[in-house]
């Protein structure tokens, strides 16, 4: 059974930079494509950035253009979403999750994962 487990959140001031990992157990890791959502208090949870299998294609929420990128390391079965220019609004609980594809098809919808990590707390201060 895949797991997904993420690492590095954390709290940072407004401005700041953080670095999330999301490293996966099993032997297919390449051969999906993985995605990060977030939930902040009292919200629905929302996607924020994915990649392709082989990680040469990248999609984005609008919000987060330009500050996050998402990127993927196969030989270390690992995700990233190293995330600068962080504001009061980034603040979520950040996830990871692998898709039932190896494209971007439907990147954005989260029903389209079928695995999930435990997420991680991103807090960013004012």
């Amino acid at each position: 059974q895949v797991q997904l487990v993420e690492s590095g959140g954390g709290l940072v001031q407004a401005g700041g930079s953080l670095r999330l990992s999301c490293a996966a157990s099993g032997r297919t890791f390449s051969s999906y494509a993985m995605g990060w959502f977030r939930q902040a208090p009292g919200k629905e949870r929302e996607f924020v950035a994915a990649i392709t299998g082989s990680g040469g294609n990248t999609y984005y929420q609008d919000s987060v253009k330009g500050r996050f990128t998402i990127s993927r390391d196969n030989a270390k079965n690992t995700v990233y979403l190293q995330m600068n220019s962080l504001k009061p609004e980034d603040t979520a609980v950040y996830y990871c999750a692998r898709s039932m594809y190896y494209t971007l098809t439907y990147a954005y919808n989260q029903e389209k994962y079928d695995i999930w990590g435990q997420g991680t707390q991103v807090t960013v201060s004012s």
